[in-house]
C-alpha cells in the first residue's frame, strides 16, 4: 500500500489458518492499521490480493467483505451514542438476521457473552472506555464473523480489564471464531497468540510462535529502535 513515496505496506504475505489466534505486532507506525484497512476494505491496496476463503476480495467494499464473514473492530471505539447497548448490537445483528426480533435475539446472547447484559438500556453515550470497547466486539460478533480482525482492543486498560479482554477473546476462539489482532499489550497477546507476525517500516521480518518471536533478533531490534527514538525525543524536549 503507497501513499504517494511512502510506501506504508512492502510485500506483507502470509497466511491465516481457521481457528487460530494470530498476532500483529510492530513499532508505531509500521503499518499495520493500514494493514488491517487493506484487508477489510477501507483500502484497496496499491498492488497485491488479498484471499478469503480462496476467494479473491480485493477491492470490495468493507459491507461486502463483512457479508462473507470478515468482520473488524476499530481502535477508536464510536457507539451509536444515542442508541443503546442492546440497539447497538442489533445494528451487526441485523448483517445476517433482517427480522427485528431475531436481531434482538442474537443481540441479547451476545451481550450475555460480552458481560454486557446488565448495561443492555444504556446509552452507548454513557459507557466507559472498557465497556465501549467491550461494545466495539460484540457489536462485530452480531454480525457472525468466521474471521474476527480487532485493532488495540486491550489498549488503555488496567491490568484487570486486559485479563478480562483476554478471557473474552478466548471464549471468542472457542466458540469457533478466528482471530487476527493488532496488540501493544505484549503480556495480552503473547500467552493467547498462537503465532505472530511481526511488522517493521511496513515490511513482514518476522513470523512464527510467540516463544520465537520475542527472542528473535530483528523483533527485538525492531522494538528497542521505538525505544531509542523515544528516549530521545523525550530528552530534546
Amino acid at each position: 500500500m503507497r501513499f504517494g513515496g511512502l510506501l506504508a505496506n512492502h510485500d506483507v504475505t502470509f497466511d491465516i489458518y481457521p481457528g487460530e489466534i494470530l498476532g500483529l505486532i510492530g513499532p508505531n507506525g509500521a503499518g499495520k492499521t493500514t494493514l488491517f484497512n487493506c484487508i477489510s476494505g477501507f483500502l484497496r491496496p496499491t498492488e497485491g490480493t488479498v484471499l478469503f476463503k480462496g476467494e479473491n476480495i480485493t477491492g470490495l467494499k468493507p459491507h461486502e467483505i463483512c457479508h462473507r464473514g470478515l468482520v473488524r473492530t476499530f481502535q477508536i471505539t464510536q457507539p451509536l451514542r444515542d442508541m443503546t447497548v442492546l440497539e447497538n448490537v442489533m445494528v451487526g445483528a441485523f448483517v445476517r438476521y433482517p427480522q427485528t426480533h431475531q436481531a434482538r435475539e442474537k443481540a441479547m446472547e451476545i451481550l450475555r457473552l460480552t458481560g454486557l447484559w446488565s448495561k443492555r438500556n444504556r446509552m452507548g453515550s454513557e459507557l466507559t472506555i472498557p465497556d465501549r470497547k467491550r461494545l466495539e466486539i460484540a457489536r462485530a460478533l452480531g454480525a457472525e464473523p468466521e474471521l474476527l480482525i480487532l485493532d488495540e482492543a486491550m489498549a488503555g486498560l488496567t491490568p484487570t480489564e486486559v485479563q478480562e479482554a483476554v478471557e473474552l477473546v478466548k471464549t471468542i476462539q472457542a466458540q469457533g471464531t478466528t482471530l487476527f489482532i493488532i496488540e501493544h499489550v505484549m503480556e495480552a497477546i503473547m500467552p493467547i497468540a498462537d503465532r505472530i507476525v511481526v511488522l517493521d517500516a511496513g515490511r513482514l521480518i518476522a513470523e512464527g510462535p510467540p516463544s520465537e518471536i520475542v527472542q528473535d533478533e530483528r523483533v527485538i531490534q525492531a522494538y528497542l529502535g521505538e525505544g531509542r527514538h523515544a528516549h530521545r525525543k523525550e530528552h530534546s524536549s
